[in-house]
């Protein structure tokens, strides 16, 4: 069955960085994109950013510029490279793929940015 693992929030102070994965099994991970949410208390869920199969990427303007969402096929596993993180960047970030039109989503990982 199709299963995605969230890992790598934490704790981190203003202007750090951050590397969050998404480790995927169940599905041919290549052929598929891979998309990062996040829910910050009391908001709606939130795209954060997004690559397809190909490699192209699509990110929310209040990452651009900061985050990166590289992913390596070999390892079934898509990241978000986030810098520069910022209170507000404070969320439970989720991971989701699209297999035959139904959302496949991890369990989340909480990251808290504050000093």
């Amino acid at each position: 069955q199709v299963q995605l693992v969230e890992s790598g929030g934490g704790l981190v102070q203003p202007g750090w960085s951050l590397r969050l994965s998404c480790a995927a099994s169940g599905y041919i991970f290549s052929t598929r994109g891979m998309t990062w949410y996040r829910q910050a208390p009391g908001k709606e869920r939130e795209l954060v950013a997004s690559i397809d199969s190909a490699g192209f990427t699509y990110y929310a303007v209040s990452v651009r510029g900061r985050f990166t969402i590289p992913r390596d096929n070999a390892k079934n596993t898509v990241y978000l490279q986030m810098t520069s993180l910022k209170p507000e960047d404070t969320a439970v970030y989720y991971c989701k793929v699209i297999i035959d039109s139904r959302d496949y989503w991890g369990q989340g990982t909480q990251v808290t940015v504050s000093s």
